[in-house]
């Protein structure tokens, strides 16, 4: 189970992260990305104004946020799908800076795959953008 800290909830979160951040695809998923301090909020004059990062409250560390459509299967695959996404973003907390928002939206293959090939498409998803250090990470043997 992820922690309540490291959940994405809001739809706000979901749509900064999916048009402002980076994206990558995989054979099985797709991981949207967004790395921030803070990108401004509406103030009390109703204008867009900055807040500077170190006024904000930020509890917890990266957050995560899954879309698995009907795409993918009926309810029972979907939610099978969705845990397994769940544990694997478990695993992956500690390799992410703090202030990154992470939304991982499943593909019809997510159902059918296995949770390794699964967990290996979401590392090196992550690892492309920049978000994990390329070290400490196997690349099948290679030199």
């Amino acid at each position: 189970m992820l922690p309540e800290p490291y959940r994405l909830h809001h739809r706000a979160d979901f749509s900064r992260t999916v048009r402002r951040g980076q994206r990558i695809g995989r054979r099985d998923l797709v991981v949207h990305a967004l790395a921030h301090g803070y990108d401004g909020g509406v103030g009390a004059n109703g204008r867009h104004d900055q807040v500077p990062d170190d006024l904000l409250v930020r509890v917890g560390g990266p957050r995560f946020g899954l879309i698995v459509s009907k795409a993918v299967g009926n309810a029972v695959i979907r939610h099978r799908v969705a845990r397994r996404l769940r544990h694997m973003c478990a695993q992956v907390v500690d390799e992410l800076p703090p202030g990154t928002d992470v939304v991982i939206r499943a593909l019809p293959g997510a159902a059918t795959a296995s949770s390794e090939d699964l967990l290996r498409q979401v590392r090196t998803a992550l690892r492309k953008l920049g978000l994990t250090a390329e070290t400490g990470v196997s690349t099948g043997g290679r030199a």
